[in-house]
């Protein structure tokens, strides 16, 4: 029977994310050739065509994105089952700090890679504002910390850019009341800073309407119309709308997300450090 070779894989995984075969090999540290070649093969070894031209671009066929959904489990194994055995057996505690919208959003995935690579590690997470987890960070009380960045920190490093998006419930128009009621995360919140800089910019009279740290408490007030809210796009799921200009809200910026680590040399904290930026590498950026 025939294989699948992880670096055929991964070459290919590449090159569906990349406009092209040549821009897939800058990532790679590759030729074009090289990565033409590779593609090649592995059409071979399956036959059956993985992509197709669309003018200048090469697109996936219906085989080519079947393929992709197992190169990603296949190669995630792959790399779990190396690291597994060639990583040092590593146990002990690592102490993380994310805001709570964020914990739902992305720390599923990155949660599972580091539980199967290091199974022994008790991973303690505290989930407050980003302010408050840098403070935290400083003083000692986390080893690391995932946190929106609304200006430059030279002491994050940004793993993911988003979009931040007005929404309101599906049923309700709060967004046509005056003063405009909010829906808010507590002071030290990135998104929060944003979404008043925005308003005030556009001479927009608001008020706080609620306020807090569950993310799903705050979204249950805005799905009951009580009230509208700013959050990244990916997370505006069943029972919002979003709302933009036609609305008479201002336009929102993008933001930053960054992983802020302690001094400390802990090995169990550069893993997990690097499992965060695998997983936000294979998200779609957002554009700025």
């Amino acid at each position: 029977m025939r294989s699948l070779d992880p670096d055929l894989l991964r070459t290919f995984m590449a090159v569906a994310e990349a406009p092209s075969f040549a821009d897939a090999g800058q990532r790679l540290n590759k030729t074009q050739s090289t990565v033409s070649v590779q593609m090649r093969r592995l059409e071979e070894i399956l036959q059956v065509p993985l992509f197709q031209k669309r003018g200048r671009k090469n697109e996936l066929t219906t085989a080519g994105q079947e393929l992709l959904d197992y190169a990603v489990r296949i190669v995630r194994l792959n790399d779990e089952a190396v690291g597994r055995f060639l990583r040092p057996a590593m146990s002990g505690r690592i102490r993380i700090g994310c805001p709570d919208d964020y914990a739902e959003s992305y720390l599923p995935e990155i949660f599972g890679r580091f539980s199967r690579s290091f199974p022994t590690v008790e991973v303690s997470l505290e989930c407050q504002s980003s302010d408050a987890l840098l403070r935290l960070v400083d003083e000692g009380e986390l080893d690391i910390a995932l946190v929106t960045l609304v200006k430059p920190n030279n002491r994050a490093r940004v793993v993911y850019r988003e979009q931040l998006q007005w929404v309101a419930g599906t049923c309700c128009d709060a967004e046509k009341q005056s003063p405009l009621p909010l829906a808010v995360w507590q002071p030290g919140c990135g998104w929060r800073t944003l979404t008043m800089q925005a308003l005030d910019g556009a001479g927009i009279p608001y008020r706080i309407a609620y306020s807090g740290t569950n993310a799903a408490a705050l979204s249950m007030v805005v799905r009951q119309g009580l009230a509208v809210a700013t959050m990244p796009l990916c997370m505006a799921g069943a029972g919002f709308r979003t709302l933009g200009r036609a609305d008479g809200l201002p336009p929102l910026p993008s933001f930053d997300i960054g992983l802020v680590r302690g001094s400390d040399d802990n090995p169990i904290v550069e893993a997990f450090y690097d499992h965060v930026v695998e997983c936000f590498d294979r998200l779609e950026p957002v554009a700025a």
